[in-house]
């Protein structure tokens, strides 16, 4: 039985808690079967600040079959509504072909490109062919256990979104993983509604997936806007997925869900300030507040105090500012007599207690 990682590395990159935030841009069926403008996809995740691009590999073939009975027609209140399934993956795959050179521009650039296989064909493909550095399992997927086996059996990073899936399901899943070489696995909390609405996010699955599985943790976010990205971080995710199109009004079957390249970058900008804010678990005066510790509260002669008088709470206070006794020795020196005459306004010090 393998065991799991709570942090592991896609290229060099180290994706785990208090590491900073991966992000992945989805290019989905935003290329419109169009190769110039699946690379200025590419270039665009780049500029907008994405650590990574993923495809999907399938072919109409692989993930139905082309029939016209009822079960292959979409009509289930979603965005492809209308559409045959069959049709719809036509529309919406990214030509195999494409695929090297797509990588080739990513690593360029500095980011990571990987896909989600949907059959043994195009896991064997992107592992042999392509040499991807990791797989994504897509939500719908993570309920295909002998697709799972196969990916484990290549001994790379496994990221899998959850989507409708139990508890009993992702350990199914996480556990096939395991038991067949994957150590490197990623969980990530996902609505696989498109677009989803944000108040069906439960995002505070997120820490409870951390702690059941002991693996980094994230979100595929199809909302639109940055905030359940942002918030995902707080709450200890590791890794963002977000679809990535040129244009939300633009025809195609993932455009009017997707981010555009100015949105990508300000959840982006907005995911980097989060993990700022969050910094690490610290106590005690930063740099920033250290000179203002000269503004707490001390103990301070607030009457003139002859030599031998008694201290008292009426001549005795503690006061601003801080360059006195801590408060915490008040009573200490309460009732002991005056070593020397202490003017008022003087900062107590022990010297001055007999």
């Amino acid at each position: 039985m393998t065991q799991l990682n709570s942090h592991f590395e896609i290229n060099g990159r180290r994706i785990g808690p208090h590491e900073p935030t991966y992000i992945i841009a989805e290019l989905s069926a935003n290329h419109h079967q169009d190769f110039d403008r699946a690379v200025e996809l590419i270039h665009q995740a780049h500029r907008a600040g994405a650590d990574a691009v993923k495809l999907q590999t399938y072919t109409a073939e692989t993930l139905t079959l082309d029939s016209d009975q009822p079960c292959f027609q979409i009509d289930q209140g979603t965005v492809w509504d209308g559409k045959r399934l069959f049709a719809l993956y036509q529309e919406a795959a990214t030509p195999w072909e494409w695929h090297h050179e797509l990588k080739s521009i990513a690593n360029q650039l500095g980011m990571d490109l990987f896909s989600s296989p949907f059959d043994r064909t195009a896991v064997d493909f992107l592992d042999q062919k392509i040499d991807v550095p990791a797989f994504k399992i897509a939500s719908f997927e993570i309920v295909d256990i002998p697709l799972l086996k196969h990916v484990a059996t290549k001994g790379k990073p496994v990221i899998i979104s959850t989507g409708m899936a139990t508890v009993e399901e992702i350990e199914l899943a996480v556990t096939t993983l395991r038991d067949h070489g994957c150590r490197d696995v990623a969980v990530l909390k996902c609505v696989s509604a498109y677009p989803a609405p944000q108040e069906a996010m439960n995002l505070k699955t997120i820490p409870d997936l951390a702690f059941r599985f002991r693996v980094p943790v994230g979100l595929s976010d199809h909302t639109i806007g940055p905030e359940s990205a942002t918030l995902s971080v707080a709450l200890g995710g590791s890794i963002i997925e977000k679809h990535l199109t040129l244009s939300r009004e633009e025809p195609g079957p993932d455009s009017s869900f997707s981010s555009t390249p100015v949105e990508f970058a300000q959840m982006v900008s907005s995911v980097r300030q989060a993990e700022s804010c969050l910094g690490q678990v610290f106590y005690g005066p930063t740099e920033y507040d250290k000179q203002n510790i000269a503004f707490r509260r001390s103990l301070f002669a607030v009457k003139d105090i002859a030599a031998g008088e008694k201290l008292t709470h009426e001549n005795v206070r503690s006061i601003r500012p801080g360059q006195g006794l801590p408060p915490k020795h008040l009573d200490e020196v309460i009732d002991r007599e005056a070593s020397e005459s202490i003017p008022r306004g003087t900062p107590l010090k022990w010297r001055h207690v007999a």
